[in-house]
């Protein structure tokens, strides 16, 4: 059996989570845990980081270095910026 904890929030906190919990068809401690899994903690960031880093550097068959990286352009948030923008102006022109 898990230990549990309790954990206090104010009144208003705890009626907001209980409504989500509910329209999801959870028990609190069901939303909480699935909250919680959602969001990583910076060793966790760090460790997929440097996972998908050794993924690329196997896939492409060249030793980049942790600052290479670094330096390297956003080449998906520029993708996602260039679809945004094509989207705004496909919207614009059709108003």
């Amino acid at each position: 059996m898990a230990t549990t904890t309790t954990i206090q929030v104010s009144r208003e906190v705890r009626d907001h989570l209980a409504e989500l919990a509910q329209e999801r068809g959870l028990s609190l401690g069901q939303l909480v845990e699935a909250l919680a899994a959602e969001q990583p903690t910076a060793a966790q960031r760090a460790e997929r980081l440097a996972a998908d880093r050794e993924v690329v550097r196997r896939q492409i068959g060249i030793d980049l270095s942790d600052e290479e990286f670094d330096q390297a352009p956003d080449v998906l948030g520029n993708i996602y910026k260039i679809a945004a923008e094509k989207a705004r102006t496909t919207r614009d022109t059709a108003a």
